[in-house]
């Protein structure tokens, strides 16, 4: 198990937690309302990621409020930006409990819901879906951390399998430098390792220039290259590494974002093969990505991506908990009702929390074809 919080931040937290319990809150709940409080990089490291989770998110709380919201009472979510920064989600998680909110929702990164988590460890305050996917949070030490999506090792079995479709047993892995980039790397390494996978060498993005970087990669002479980074790092990489010769497969794990990157390749990107969490987001079998087209459309937010889906169905889902605990709501309420969330159909996209704080094991590949249009 990796562990994100450093002793510096270790003293930021306490020294916040200290302050967060000095004064009474509020549930966040009035007759009219209900408030959700939300931290993620809407600028900086992680926002290509975060920004469309919470337009997403907001889309779907927009049309649950027009309806009349739930059970009379509108959902306010605020947001604050922590820019990529687990010290700042850090201050703005003990700025918007000390506001009173009735829980959390939708924060990115695993160092920062590692960080944030003393200020909820010992209450009733539940943070739902965050876009953090270490493992250790669907373990025991976290129980009021709710996951939508699975962890990065369910990710990474998932790669090795395709790969042993294709004969491939040798891998090299180049990661972004972020935290969360680091977390997916942990979880890669163990199980590459538990599944008798070659792991020939991995280095980081940009750590001594692409071209330096791909040199390595060919010199190991590996069969497949798994990238841990968003598309913006991804992209090039991908490039280079086909400029070069290699003809092997290439894989991304979700947080590069399949329709992102995509599109910043086109064609060059064919062949490669990306994780994603979530059903396609541009299809239309599905009847909540059809929902989530026709929102964003009318928004004019343009095309919808992954991000952008994850957070609309996050938020239905909370939207369906919500329903369920009924008119008077209370956190301990709230937490139950998630419990009670099972083989719960929501719009196509199935949620089974029972016995289970993960509430989706979808874990799916997509393919980028020679037309650079992203396939299943």
């Amino acid at each position: 198990m990796k562990t994100f919080q450093t002793l510096g931040q270790a003293a930021i937290v306490a020294a916040l937690l200290l302050a967060s319990t000095s004064g009474r809150t509020q549930d966040g709940v009035s007759k009219t309302g209900i408030v959700l409080g939300q931290s993620l990089p809407l600028t900086g490291p992680g926002s290509s990621l975060a920004k469309p989770f919470h337009q997403g998110a907001k889309l779907y709380f927009d049309r649950v409020n027009a309806a009349g919201g739930i059970h009379g009472r509108q959902i306010e979510l605020v947001t604050l930006d922590d820019e990529g920064y687990a010290a700042t989600a850090a201050a703005n998680t003990q700025k918007l409990l000390g506001q009173g909110v009735f829980s959390l929702f939708g924060f990115y990164g695993s160092p920062q819901v590692t960080m944030i988590y003393p200020f909820i460890k010992n209450s009733e305050t539940v943070l739902f879906a965050p876009m953090a996917a270490a493992d250790e949070f669907r373990g025991p030490l976290y129980p009021n951390v709710y996951s939508l999506r699975p962890g990065y090792s369910e990710e990474a079995t998932a790669v090795t399998k395709h790969a042993e479709t294709l004969g491939a047993r040798k891998f090299f892995i180049l990661y972004a430098g972020d935290s969360e980039s680091q977390a997916a790397l942990d979880s890669a390494t163990r199980v590459f390792t538990s599944l008798g996978v070659s792991l020939l060498g991995k280095d980081t993005l940009g750590s001594a220039g692409l071209a330096a970087t791909v040199e390595k990669v060919l010199a190991a002479r590996p069969e497949s290259v798994l990238l841990i980074s968003d598309s913006v790092a991804a992209a090039p990489a991908v490039r280079a590494l086909r400029a070069k010769g290699f003809r092997g497969a290439i894989y991304g794990f979700s947080n590069t974002g399949e329709s992102l990157l995509a599109e910043q390749l086109g064609p060059a990107g064919a062949g490669v093969v990306v994780v994603r969490a979530v059903p396609k987001s541009d299809g239309n079998r599905v009847a909540v990505v059809r929902e989530l087209q026709e929102d964003a459309a009318a928004a004019k937010l343009g095309k919808p991506n992954v991000y952008m889906l994850e957070g609309y169905v996050a938020a239905r889902v909370y939207a369906e908990a919500l329903r369920r605990v009924g008119k008077d709501p209370t956190r301990a309420k709230l937490k139950r009702a998630i419990d009670g969330l099972n083989e719960v159909n929501i719009g196509g996209f199935r949620v089974h929390f029972a016995e289970d704080r993960v509430g989706s094991r979808l874990v799916e590949l997509s393919l980028i074809d020679s037309q650079g249009r992203v396939r299943e």
